[in-house]
């Protein structure tokens, strides 16, 4: 088919706000498949997808269309995740398009991460096509949410839609200003190939799968190709697109999307963001800056069981090759015995991880408190970067710490800034900007929506931030984030001691000033849920040598006088320091188990 006729675009949004619904709709209304073959969500084909209603990996699918203008156009759609731990994978895909349709909820109308992705998508130069969603449901309120896009993004009613994804309502205009509003794909079959990957993923068979987009040339079985930022060789087994089942096809040309199968054995050798050109008379220029996505998060996942490791080894390297962006090496705890220290984009993405694990690998795993990577000055002038709390050098050995910061925005109606800021403040925030949206009549009690622009640590927002925000704004409240660089700060290591042992994964990088209350918190937790012993359990929260928080576990007691039937009291003590004298030597040998519920429980602490 002629370039001309060929549209690339994305649907871009807030979490929740029906882009998966709308690309069953466009399935359906062009006629790749029919409605008792799609189901629900037809492109979030994985389990934990469906179950959550987020999209988690992007997908492609290929779309013929018969318009009004007697034209049959090949529309190449991709399906992008929302939430902001996935904001690279979006990044790579508005790149591959020329036009977006932002989805808009009418119900709830602009969210911060519709804000994120709008923005990104102006600055790939793409024509973005707002839509107002959810118009069929009883509290909507299209009205209310154009009057905010006119305000917030600068679109005017004749360019935004008013559609049901749900229901259809809408959607054949839709499709008509796709046709009318993208500008068909640019680029030159005939120079040196050059194609974008935006997402990859494992076969057992054919190795790496690359989705990508053809910028200039042209992809054929058999070709010799090279990936210009990782400089990986490989050939093209297969070539093809999605409709949406993976075809194969005989090739691939400028301007189209599609798939080829490399047979490389790791998606680290096939990054998502890289450029892909021939091998021969290549192109020497990538397409856009490529760099991997950098974790932000990490935490150690340790099986409950001992003999579970090896399973456990397989199955994050199982996971490692469809998810290039988990990071994780091996890490030992005296308590948890081995395990692994792995990094994440974010807290969904760790969820999301955790839960897989368990799931498809039927494993019971105790998850560490998340934790960030810190830069560390050394007396000595070396500078180290440090992702777990047990390799922290002793106060004496720092010359500086810096932490990263994440700049946040946070769409609230007005009735809940008291709160929000308070929380934020508590949490280390350093105030920016407040923007005023407009009323909306779901929160209409609440008064104006209001956009909150603050600078904080991304290591306070690690357990229990998003929950609290959530909670204080009664569930109103959005949020976004993007990672700004490191800072200066003062921090130290608190260490958690059951029964005088460390346990690594207690420990937490604090500030001085709240070590105290930290460690207090931490340690009266672990009183409730650590099991009582035949012997007393003293638990410690210390900053180095010094202990900042204690509780004891309170032996339990036999009644070893119950057989004394009177007598003289010499006897009863003889038995109570005969008891004394066991416990002592109990406690030297005793080992104290600590739960998973411990684990979880210390995590869900503010």
């Amino acid at each position: 088919m002629e370039q001309a006729l060929t549209r690339n675009f994305c649907i871009i949004a807030h979490i929740d706000h029906g882009k998966s619904t709308l690309a069953d709709r466009l399935i359906e209304l062009t006629g790749t498949l029919g409605r008792e073959e799609i189901g629900e969500q037809v492109l979030d084909s994985m389990e934990l997808e469906r179950e959550r209603g987020i999209t988690i990996k992007a997908k492609a699918v290929r779309l013929n269309y018969e318009a009004k203008d007697g034209n049959t156009y090949r529309l190449n759609l991709i399906d992008t995740p929302g939430h902001v731990d996935f904001s690279y994978e979006v990044s790579r895909t508005l790149a591959a398009c020329e036009g977006a349709v932002l989805v808009i909820d009418a119900t709830q109308g602009i969210q911060a991460q519709t804000l994120a992705n709008t923005y990104l998508a102006m600055e790939h130069d793409l024509e973005v096509i707002p839509v107002i969603n959810k118009i069929d449901l009883p509290g909507s309120e299209p009205e209310r949410v154009l009057e905010e896009i006119k305000n917030v993004l600068g679109y005017t009613s004749p360019d935004v839609l008013l559609i049901s994804a749900k229901t259809g309502q809408g959607v054949p205009r839709l499709l008509e200003e796709i046709v009318r509003r993208i500008p068909p794909p640019a680029g030159d079959a005939h120079l040196p190939l050059r194609a974008l990957i935006f997402d990859s993923h494992y076969d057992v068979y054919r190795g790496v799968i690359a989705y990508l987009r053809v910028v200039d040339g042209r992809i054929s079985r058999g070709d010799n190709l090279r990936l210009i930022g990782q400089d990986t060789e490989m050939e093209v087994l297969e070539v093809g697109y999605f409709a949406p089942e993976p075809r194969p096809a005989p090739e691939l040309l400028a301007g189209e999307v599609g798939y080829i199968a490399t047979g490389l054995k790791s998606v680290e050798e096939c990054r998502v963001g890289d450029t892909v050109t021939s091998v021969s008379h290549g192109a020497a220029e990538p397409l856009i800056g490529y760099y991997p996505p950098k974790p932000m998060v990490f935490a150690g996942i340790y099986p409950t069981q001992a003999e579970d490791y090896k399973e456990l080894r397989e199955a994050i390297e199982k996971l490692n090759l469809n998810d290039a962006s988990l990071t994780y090496e091996p890490e030992s705890s005296p308590i948890l015995g081995h395990g692994f220290r792995c990094g994440f984009l974010g807290l969904l993405h760790l969820d999301i991880v955790r839960e897989r694990l368990e799931r498809e690998f039927y494993l019971s795993l105790v998850v560490t408190v998340p934790g960030v990577s810190f830069i560390i000055t050394r007396t000595s002038g070396q500078k180290t970067t440090v992702v777990n709390p047990s390799d922290f050098p002793v106060p004496a050995e720092i010359a500086k710490i810096e932490e990263p910061w994440v700049k946040i925005s946070v769409i609230t109606p007005s009735s809940f800034i008291g709160s929000l800021m308070e929380l934020i403040t508590q949490s280390e925030g350093v105030y920016k900007h407040t923007e005023y949206l407009g009323h909306t009549k779901s929160t209409g009690e609440f008064g104006q929506r209001v956009r909150l622009e603050y600078e904080l640590p991304l290591r306070s927002m690690l357990t229990t931030f998003y929950d609290q925000l959530k909670s204080r704004s009664r569930g109103y409240a959005s949020l976004d984030y993007e990672f700004i660089g490191y800072r200066e700060a003062k921090l130290v290591k608190l260490d958690v001691l059951v029964n005088d042992v460390p346990v690594d994964a207690f420990s937490r990088i604090v500030p001085p000033e709240r070590a105290h209350d930290v460690g207090k918190a931490m340690v009266a937790k672990l009183k409730e849920v650590i099991p009582r012993q035949l012997f007393r359990v003293p638990i410690q929260a210390a900053v180095g040598s010094r202990i900042v928080a204690r509780e004891d576990i309170s032996a339990k007691r036999k009644d070893v006088l119950a057989k004394c039937y009177g007598g003289d009291i010499t006897r009863k003590r003889k038995l109570l320091e005969k008891q004394k004298e066991g416990k002592k030597k109990m406690k030297s040998i005793g080992r104290v188990e600590v739960p998973k519920e411990a684990f979880l429980d210390v995590l869900k602490l503010g």
